[in-house]
């Protein structure tokens, strides 16, 4: 398999997983935004493919209900949180 063929697989799959968990994401407090990309660490982006949620404002996990939090990964693809602050149009 190609390095592109690994590309477009997880491009796939994170979409399958998009598609999946969008409503359930949408509804948690402070998400703004569901989208693929690439992830992550440390403010550094790393060659990751998987699940922005973008939020508002980030919060510590400490102050979440465990229904608000949101999980580092589903179905096997890497979610990563993102602060994005509120978007507008002017």
């Amino acid at each position: 398999m190609s390095a592109q063929d690994e590309v477009n697989e997880k491009v796939r799959r994170a979409s399958e997983v998009q598609a999946k968990y969008a409503d359930d994401l949408m509804s948690k407090p402070h998400v703004i935004g569901v989208a693929i990309g690439y992830c992550t660490r440390g403010g550094e982006r790393t060659s990751d493919i998987g699940v922005i949620v973008m939020v508002d404002s980030k919060l510590p996990r400490a102050e979440l209900a465990e229904e608000e939090a949101i999980p580092a990964e589903l179905d096997g693809v890497r979610i990563d949180v993102q602060e994005t602050g509120v978007f507008s149009a002017y």
